[in-house]
């Protein structure tokens, strides 16, 4: 019996393995849409499909990120501004691509961008915390891919938007959490829409990455300047420490995240050039052994092991 299913298992994962090597034809022709490209997966990501021969449009939010990739990529490699807060220029990058892809259509949208504070307890944050990571991380997702949804239906191409384990989970408070949770529906529900269209929909989960999102400075000085704005009663909850009490925990973030970028970037890039690629990618072992296991897990026990390690406020109750 258990032979049996250990060969159920290895013939599985060795025709999946076969039916995942084959890579789409002619990449020079297809026009693949990233987001967020002046820094990390983004940035990998256009370098690395660039490098592969694709014809690569990266939406940069800074001249700095459009010059460097200019500078590292071919003469394929197309950068445009892009602030996906705004409808106008999601909107002006939309028109500059249908000139450029004409009637073939756009391959892939890769909606990547995204920011990661402010996160910190909920009664630490304002509405105005809340709707500035929105308009990014779900809201811009959104309005790219409608922007040009029409460009890949014509090419039966892909959308592959990037979400995370915290899109199963949500272990901290912010929006970050919520955008992902979002960002996985919206892929869900635009992947039966679009089926009998022949355009694939793809999410990328990944675990915890050395990228800007998980940086100490960054969220140090964004949970400083919230610490600093919020109420003095809330500040009272947690007690006049509590700040310096949880610098070491921000400071152990970054330790704890795979420094090895390419196992995302090599997830999202088989995401728009395999011939059949997967639904859901998991990069990360991390990913892969705690988080999502632990979302398939009794809500009780999830939060008990969250919770376990957190450092209590001083009012906290017994």
């Amino acid at each position: 019996m258990y032979l049996y299913v250990l060969g159920v298992v290895v013939f599985y994962f060795l025709y999946r393995w076969v039916r995942e090597m084959p890579r789409v034809p002619d990449k020079g022709a297809k026009h693949v849409y990233v987001t967020g490209c002046d820094s990390g997966f983004g940035n990998m990501l256009a370098c690395h499909l660039d490098s592969l021969g694709f014809s690569v449009i990266a939406g940069c939010f800074t001249e700095k990120g459009e010059e460097e990739l200019q500078k590292r990529c071919s003469g394929r490699m197309t950068t445009m501004h892009l602030n996906v807060r705004s409808q106008e220029s999601i909107a002006k990058v939309a028109a500059k691509i249908k000139d450029k892809v004409g009637e073939r259509g756009l391959w892939a949208v890769v909606n990547n961008a995204g920011v990661g504070t402010p996160s910190a307890p909920w009664d630490w944050l304002s509405f105005e915390d809340y709707k500035g990571m929105m308009e990014v991380n779900m809201d811009g997702v959104v309005a790219v891919t409608l922007s040009v949804l029409q460009l890949i239906k014509k090419s039966r191409g892909r959308v592959v938007n990037v979400a995370s384990v915290f899109g199963r989970l949500s272990p901290c408070g912010g929006a970050y959490c919520i955008s992902k949770y979002g960002v996985e529906s919206f892929t869900d529900s635009l992947r039966l829409n679009m089926k009998p269209f022949g355009v694939k929909v793809c999410a990328i989960e990944p675990g915890f990455f050395r990228t800007a999102i998980t940086a100490y400075e960054a969220h140090w000085q964004s949970t400083s300047r919230v610490w600093e704005k919020m109420p003095q009663e809330v500040r009272d909850d947690y007690g006049h420490d509590y700040l310096q009490k949880i610098e070491p925990v921000l400071k152990g973030v970054p330790g704890m995240a795979d420094p090895d970028l390419m196992k995302v970037v090599h997830c999202m890039e088989h995401a728009v050039a395999a011939v059949s690629p997967r639904t859901r990618y998991s990069p990360g072992w991390d990913a892969k052994l705690f988080w999502l296991p632990l979302s398939y897990m009794p809500s009780c026990f999830a939060d008990y092991l969250l919770n376990y390690s957190n450092i209590r406020p001083a009012k906290a109750v017994k």
